[in-house]
This record gives structure tokens, sequence and C-alpha cells, in this order.
């Protein structure tokens, strides 16, 4: 098995077990305190550009699965920040993000009920609304570039903000399903190679995840054209694994055979 490899299959000692216990599915509480929702960037977007119409969630007759909300055309990242009861907080925190193949993001499903899930057990959840769907000229085989910009900079925010909302700047992870899976691996393995110019004194806070958790990940072997045999047992060019990368956890079905390239678009 190659040294990478082996290295993202480890399962690796986590801070908080608890945390890494398992997802289950939580329905969120009626009448249960708002989110605070807090805009990723202060003004214009780096690296965005093209028109792809107002945000909005997907129709039934359109959505990739019908167990989700689906959103779609987000041009504006924000991070909704979901805290526990002050009696049980942990002060340990998850950025949390969506998947849906970078076109799409299952909101409840695998956003809102994930940190539902997270403050039963004292976690402060961060569900980040990343950027979707790709835009013109963004090859599909590859992840699409915007969401990185987007994880590096709410994991900044977070620890920013780490004081006031009662979090250890140190206990700071990053989840993600699918499409997010990877976008938290890629989080976890580019904090020495911040996407974008830093803007403000937020950008001066570490962007690295202290941990990541991959949950059936997209986007970690190399893409090919269909009917084009997949070498499995290759990464895709695209990931590092740099000297200091915080400990990556993948959780995937035991009958997965292969990552996902994607998320019904």
């Amino acid at each position: 098995m190659k040294p990478t490899i082996r290295l993202l299959t480890q399962i690796w000692p986590a801070c908080w077990p608890r945390v890494l216990v398992g997802f289950l599915p939580v329905c969120l509480v009626m009448g249960a305190e708002a989110p605070l929702v807090l805009p990723v960037w202060p003004g214009a977007i780096p690296e965005e550009y093209g028109t792809i119409g107002p945000e909005r969630v997907r129709a039934p007759s359109e959505a990739p699965t019908k167990n989700a909300k689906w959103i779609t055309n987000v041009t504006r990242p924000t991070v909704s920040v979901f805290r526990p009861a002050k009696d049980k907080n942990t002060k340990a925190a998850m950025l949390i993000c969506p998947g849906g193949g970078y076109w799409n993001l299952a909101w409840d499903l695998e956003g809102e009920e994930v940190a539902a899930w997270l403050n039963t057990v004292g976690v402060t959840g961060l569900v980040l609304k990343y950027r979707v769907p790709r835009r013109p000229g963004q090859p599909e085989p590859l992840p699409a570039p915007g969401p990185l910009l987007d994880a590096q900079r709410a994991v900044s925010l977070v620890r920013s903000r780490a004081a006031e909302w009662e979090i250890d700047p140190n206990r700071i992870g990053i989840v993600g399903f699918s499409a997010g899976g990877h976008l938290a691996v890629a989080t976890a393995t580019h904090f020495d190679q911040r996407a974008y110019e830093p803007i403000d004194r937020i950008d001066t806070f570490s962007c690295r995840p202290d941990f990541a958790v991959a949950v059936y990940p997209g986007y970690l072997i190399e893409q090919h054209p269909a009917g084009v045999e997949i070498n499995k047992d290759l990464l895709a060019p695209y990931i590092r694994i740099p000297t200091e990368t915080p400990p990556i956890l993948l959780v995937h079905a035991s009958d997965d055979t292969m990552a996902a390239s994607r998320t019904a678009s």
C-alpha cells in the first residue's frame, strides 16, 4: 500500500472520541434558537466570476435525491453557528461541509442535522455554505477551486471568534460528506498554502484544522473518461500531504469500493 494511502486510511487517535462515535441523523428541535449566520467574506469574493442566478433550493422534480434539502447557486458563502447548551459545552468545534458533487449542498441531511447531533455531545457545529455549482469552465473531473478558499477562510473566521463562542482555538476540526469530504481533506492538507491573498485581521489566524473527518469522500482518486479503468490504488495528483497535516479519519461503508467522482448534478 502506498504510504500516502496508508496515512489517510489509518484511524488516528482523536482528541474527542465522542465526536467521532458516529453521525446519527438528528431532527432539529422545533422552536430552537436560530443559529447565528455570518458571511465568510467581508466584501468581494476572491476568484468569483460568472452569473449563475439567485440562490435557491432545488424543487423535488430536479433534486438529486428526495431525502435532502438541496441548495444551489451559492454566491455569498456563510457560516451558520449552532452552539451547544452551556452546561454541555466541551469547547470543541467542527466546521461542517455538506456534500453535493460541488454542484449542490445537502443542507439539512449533511449540514444542520450533523450540527444538531454535535450539539448533543457538547460540540459547536458550524455549517459552511460554500460556493456551488461549478463556475463556467471549471472541469467536472476536478474539484471546484472556490470552495477551498471558502473553507480556509471559514476556519480562520472560527478561530478568530473562539473566545466569543467559548471554543478552544486548538480544538477546531472539519468534517465533510462526499464532495464535502474532499473539501475537508483539502482544507486539512493545504493549511500551508492559503489559496487567496490575506484580506484582514481574520486571515492572521491559522486556517489549519486540528483534525478532519471525511465521510464517504469523493475526488481522492484520479478521475478518468468513461470507459477507462480507474486505478484505485493511486491518489489523485492534486492530493498532497505536507508535514504537520492534522489527523484525518476516513469514514465509509464496508461495501463502498471506490471514492465516488461526484454526487448527481
